[in-house]
């Protein structure tokens, strides 16, 4: 009904909802206390607090008591969800989940380019968050393509540093299933460091290095290094999806 209401009148167009009721004898308690919390839902955020108030009715259960989810309150249930997922991920591969990694924020990806929705192009500060947000949780390519054909549609042809972000969150999730903990790079080249649970086989890497010394070497247990002329920004890109291809494991 709340919903409902939202949808009448929109714009310059003046509208009006009736929502016609039996009367109170003939309805429950908890009909009456619905109706309640939707004649008191007007300000902002009203949604949330229906949804809030339908959960007291209805009975939330146990997962946010101390009984079902201990330590909930302290951490919130945004990371305890992500802490969940992780975790069950983790076992669902057999693995033991890994506390000591910190959650969130994935691979870290530098190019020394900008990487951003500019005022101008979405000036809505609150619009412009949540396209960040949906940009940050997209969680594969075709999802990022979708993104981007949708802020076509919204607001126009993508700007420059617009692209360079959906470029990057691209890399990022490519990054994230080989296993790579950050990537630095600049115009004359720059560096991947592996986390130790990297499913890049070490021979592609001996490979690179074999076939381009010159080019490629290693750094240390966990860093390899490229020396590739890079002074544009779409150099960069290029480079950096030729390499991931190179180094992801044929099927």
């Amino acid at each position: 009904l709340h919903q409902l209401r939202g949808r009448v009148g929109r714009s310059h167009h003046q509208a009006y909802a009736y929502l016609l009721t039996p009367p109170r004898k003939q309805m429950t308690d908890d009909a009456q206390k619905r109706l309640e919390a939707i004649s008191g839902a007007q300000d902002l955020g009203a949604g949330f607090l229906l949804a809030t108030h339908d959960l007291e009715i209805r009975g939330a259960g146990e997962l946010l008591g101390d009984g079902q989810s201990g330590q909930i309150q302290a951490v919130g249930f945004t990371l305890y969800m992500e802490m969940l997922e992780r975790a069950v991920k983790s076992i669902r591969k057999g693995e033991q989940p890994n506390l000591d990694q910190p959650l969130g924020g994935g691979p870290e990806i530098n190019l020394r380019v900008p990487a951003l929705i500019p005022d101008g192009y979405l000036p809505d500060v609150h619009a412009r968050l949540i396209m960040y947000k949906r940009i940050a949780n997209a969680t594969d390519e075709d999802s990022l393509k979708e993104l981007q054909v949708e802020m076509i549609d919204r607001f126009g042809l993508l700007p420059e540093p617009s692209k360079n972000l959906v470029r990057i969150t691209l890399l990022k999730l490519q990054a994230e299933k080989l296993g790579i903990k950050k990537v630095d790079a600049g115009p004359q080249g720059g560096r991947i460091e592996f986390a130790a649970d990297t499913c890049v086989d070490p021979l592609t890497l001996i490979k690179l290095i074999q076939s381009a010394p010159n080019r490629y070497k290693f750094e240390g247990a966990t860093m390899f290094k490229f020396q590739v002329p890079m002074e544009r920004p779409e150099e960069r890109f290029n480079t950096l999806e030729a390499l991931f291809e190179r180094l992801t494991p044929s099927t």
